[in-house]
Parts: C-alpha cells; sequence; structure tokens
C-alpha cells in the first residue's frame, strides 16, 4: 500500500542508505510493530538492529566513529523509520540527541572514551532534562549535584525520560549552583551507576514501545570526569542540543503522516462502495491531496532547517518553526486517515488508529508547540 517518497539526496551513498533504511523497515521492523505496541514491549532487537546497521552513528563525523552524514540524510533515515514504527524512530532521535551532546562538548578524553560504544550501537542514550515541576522551564531544574571531593553526590527526579530504565546511559542536567541559568551542569551516567533507579513505564496513550519512567537519583554518586563541560555549562548544552533534537521531532512526525497518508491512499484505492473504489469520489480525492500537501510541507520544512544546520548557518528559528509545523501535520493527517477508513480506522486492526494515537504527543514533547510558538516569535522581532 506505500505511496514511495520522492526524495532529492545530495549523493549516491546517501540513497544507498535510505533504500537500506526502507528495506530494513519493512522487511525487518514492520512485521514487529503491531504485536510489540500492543504489549509496550521495548523493542531492543530494533535498536540492535539499527545499530549494528551503521544507522545509529549517520550525522557525526567519521573521526568520531560515525557515518559522516550531512543532518539532512539523518533525518530522512529517521523520516523512514518513523513511516512504519513511530516509537523506534523517537527513541533513534533520542540516542543521537544524547550523543550530540558528547561530541560537541565533551573533551577528547571523554569522547574517544565514550563515544565509540555510542556510535557503535553497543550503548543507547536516554536524554535526563525534565522534571516534574520543570519541562519547558529548564531553568526551574532542582536535581542537585553536591560536590564531594572528586565525586558529584546527586539527588533529584527526571521525569518523561525516554528509554526510561532500558538505556545504557544517561545525559543528565543538575544544578550545581543556585543561578536560574548558570547554576546547571551536564553529566554523562551509565545505567549501573549506584543510586540511580527508575519508577515504573508511564501508560501512555500511545508509543508505547517507547518506554518513558521518571529517573530517580538518591545519593547517586557520578565521578568529576564524568561531568560534560564546564561548572555551570548546563544550560548551554541543553539549550544547544535541544534545536537539533527538535529537527529529530519534525522528521518523526513527518514519517508518522508519510506513514499515514500511504495507508489511506492503499485503501481508498482498494476499498468499494456504491461501485466504485471510494478514491474516485471527489471529496475524498480533495482530502487525500490536502493531507499530501501537509505532509510534502512538512519535509520541506525540517529539511530547509536541516540545510542551515549543516551548512553551519543558525537554524533556532528554522528548527522551531520544522518541529511546529511537522508535528501539527502528523496529528491533522493521522486525524483524517482515520476518517477515510471509516469504521475500520477507530479499530486496532488497522494500523492508522495506532498512528493516530502516537501522532498526539509529537506536538508535546522536545517543546510544547506553544513553545515553538514563542520561540519563532521572539526570533522574528529581535
Amino acid at each position: 500500500m506505500a505511496t514511495p517518497v520522492d526524495r532529492l539526496l545530495p549523493t549516491e551513498e546517501a540513497e544507498a542508505l535510505l533504500e537500506l533504511t526502507r528495506e530494513l523497515a519493512t522487511k525487518e521492523l514492520a512485521p514487529q510493530v503491531h504485536d510489540a505496541e500492543e504489549k509496550g514491549e521495548f523493542p531492543a532487537a530494533a535498536y540492535a538492529l539499527l545499530g549494528k546497521s551503521g544507522l545509529m552513528s549517520l550525522p557525526f563525523g567519521e573521526e568520531l566513529g560515525g557515518g559522516g552524514q550531512p543532518y539532512e540524510v539523518y533525518l530522512q533515515v529517521v523520516e523512514e523509520v518513523a513511516a512504519v514504527w513511530p516509537s523506534v524512530a523517537v527513541g533513534l532521535s533520542v540516542h543521537t540527541l544524547t550523543a550530540s551532546v558528547v561530541a560537541n562538548n565533551a573533551s577528547d578524553e571523554q569522547c574517544a572514551t565514550w563515544l565509540p560504544r555510542m556510535l557503535g550501537g553497543d550503548w543507547l542514550g536516554a536524554y535526563c532534562l525534565s522534571e516534574p515541576q520543570a519541562g519547558s522551564d529548564v531553568s526551574g531544574i532542582k536535581a542537585r549535584a553536591r560536590l564531594d571531593g572528586d565525586v558529584y553526590v546527586v539527588d533529584g527526579t527526571k521525569q518523561w525520560i525516554s528509554n526510561g530504565s532500558c538505556a545504557d546511559y544517561y545525559i543528565l542536567f543538575a544544578r550545581t549552583g543556585d543561578h536560574p541559568t548558570r547554576g546547571l551542569s551536564a553529566f554523562v551516567v551509565p545505567a549501573d551507576t549506584p543510586g540511580l533507579s527508575f519508577g515504573a513505564p508511564e501508560k501512555k496513550m500511545g508509543l508505547a514501545c517507547d518506554v518513558t519512567t521518571q529517573v530517580l537519583l538518591d545519593g547517586a554518586r557520578i565521578p568529576v570526569d564524568q561531568r560534560i563541560g564546564d561548572e555551570g555549562d548546563g544550560m548551554k548544552v541543553a539549550l544547544s542540543a535541544l534545536d537539533s533534537g527538535r529537527l529529530g521531532i519534525a522528521a518523526v512526525g513527518t514519517g508518522l503522516a508519510q506513514g499515514a497518508l500511504a495507508y489511506a491512499v492503499g485503501y481508498a484505492r482498494e476499498r468499494r462502495q456504491f461501485g466504485k473504489a471510494i478514491g474516485e469520489f471527489q471529496g475524498l480525492q480533495f482530502l487525500l491531496a490536502e493531507l499530501g500537501a501537509e505532509v510534502e510541507r512538512a519535509r520541506a520544512t525540517y529539511l530547509h532547517a536541516a540545510r542551515l544546520k549543516d551548512a553551519g548557518r543558525p537554524f533556532s528559528r528554522q528548527a522551531s518553526i520544522a518541529k511546529l509545523t511537522a508535528t501539527d501535520a502528523a496529528m491533522r493527517v493521522s486525524t483524517d486517515a482515520v476518517q477515510v477508513l471509516g469504521g475500520n480506522g477507530y479499530t486496532r486492526d488497522y494500523p492508522v488508529e495506532r498512528y493516530f494515537r502516537d501522532a498526539k504527543v509529537t506536538q508535546i514533547f522536545e517543546g510544547t508547540n506553544q513553545i515553538q510558538r514563542m520561540v519563532i516569535g521572539r526570533d522574528l522581532l529581535k
């Protein structure tokens, strides 16, 4: 039923990567999705497959052990995964966000120690920024890291952490000083750190295989050499990484919308009413045309932002535009895909129902779409 995406890629190598991704998504991931999402299973085998195939390291330099691909190519890989399994695409985006914090801010020695495992698929990461009282307001973080000799002792609770209890390491932001913006620091925390534990998985509307938990720190002891950058650099590290992370979620939203659209188009070709395929009715054709335009707009916005990033130019506003546009599109397209299928679309026997549930949270995480509007408006008025 799939409707192919007409992509303009920069190199033959990129074309081969996208073809590999489509093949893996179609043949290896797609058969697992329904049962895994129904059970809420963590898709460890899926991440292992992506890591073994070299798809967990694409936007990082070859000198770091990465794939050396432009961000625009990496994001299109994320989109292809999301079209089949949004939960896994979110996990891939989060993992890339965590590794980028290390690649862009850690010392050469830290990069040499950690990045081979992060980029080789041996380690899966989680990003511990949000807290029960501090979501979009990063300055409200209360988790406290107290220096005790050559170790930080950390206490606090992190909330809404994708890959939750299933990650191998955590990028942690905690308060080392009282200043709202200059009192945060960033750390790499392996999963076996004493004093680190996890809450029960959240019972979410969608993205059941994106295991999301609280991360609990009770006297967790983190060596000083696991701090990323200087004390007080945490806010700068967190916010600079979020622009790239928002592009990852924009790609997830676009892929989700593409998957829902493709299924709706295939269904409209085959479902017959009043003696003909329902896709022959003009009212439905116009609806599908609107959905197709939504998906194309979403893809164009994230690719434009990614190309700015690849060129070394500012892209913060464009990242927020892409995240806003693509995730709103995911919600609209998945909603109307359910409508195309009618009663069938409201049942779990068809994937559009799952796309619809998965889409909602894309408008919320990595900065709500209301926050994106604030970012865009402030940038325009600077």
